[in-house]
């Protein structure tokens, strides 16, 4: 049991601070276990906000600045598989402390829409629920690492065959890295634990299944992120606006 004095007195006192499509920027996290397609869909998602004039970063976790790429180097290879639990909590704290104050923020307060492969809540659910450490201490150290920072709008990427068929996709073309490496058990717990996220923020955390057809995820993603950038409407009333995705795939 981690002690609350000690979590209160590591946590900011600063509140929770939220980027608004109406003042400032716009910051929009991709979540999901292995192989739902995050990276692939942030691509499609920039390249529409680009069209229309937006500026846009986007970014990875753990990395998204020199510092945190080399712990990204560390956090996943395979030849640390010693790696003790709190250890990689902090390995992905100190990644995301970097890239909040060095990438995020800057951004945001430009104006910006950040659009980012993971944030917060996967440490919640890979740490936590995966591997079972303390709710509580991984919120705190969450809390420290973002100085308070939440995302606008989350979207979680869930793949439809499970755990199993994600690790399959993330695994088929370039192998396994540290974490998914893990167990499949380990795997269904993450899942589990985004889950129960979403069922916990469902305002914030919107979910959308990874279809085969490109095109079919596309839509959903901008359809939950329609409220934030009215024009998408546009793009979802148009049956066409989305076919190119699915053209020319191996």
């Amino acid at each position: 049991m981690v002690d609350g004095t000690i979590l209160e007195q590591l946590a900011p006192t600063e509140p929770v601070e939220r980027a608004s499509a109406g003042e400032g920027g716009v910051f929009i996290t991709f979540e999901g276990g292995e192989g739902t397609g995050k990276s692939t869909h942030i691509r499609f998602l920039s390249e529409a906000l680009r069209k229309r004039g937006l500026e846009v970063v986007c970014v990875r976790e753990p990395g998204g600045t020199s510092i945190g790429e080399e712990l990204r180097q560390v956090v996943l290879n395979c030849n640390n598989r010693n790696m003790a639990d709190d250890c990689e909590l902090l390995i992905y704290e100190a990644a995301r402390a970097q890239i909040v104050q060095e990438t995020i923020r800057p951004a945001l307060s430009r104006g910006a829409v950040v659009l980012c492969d993971r944030f917060a809540d996967s440490t919640v659910a890979y740490q936590a629920y995966g591997r079972g450490l303390s709710l509580d201490l991984v919120r705190a150290c969450n809390h420290i690492a973002c100085r308070g920072l939440k995302p606008d709008r989350t979207i979680l990427m869930v793949a439809p065959g499970g755990a199993e068929q994600g690790l399959e996709r993330a695994t088929r073309r370039f192998g396994a890295d540290r974490l998914e490496m893990e167990d499949l058990s380990f795997h269904e717990r993450v899942v589990e634990g985004f889950a129960r996220i979403q069922e916990q923020e469902p305002e914030r955390v919107r979910k959308v299944v990874s279809d085969d057809q490109r095109s079919v995820t596309a839509r959903g993603v901008f359809a939950a992120l329609a409220d934030l950038f009215p024009w998408m409407q546009e793009l979802l009333d148009d049956s066409s606006s989305f076919d190119s995705l699915d053209r020319g795939r191996p």
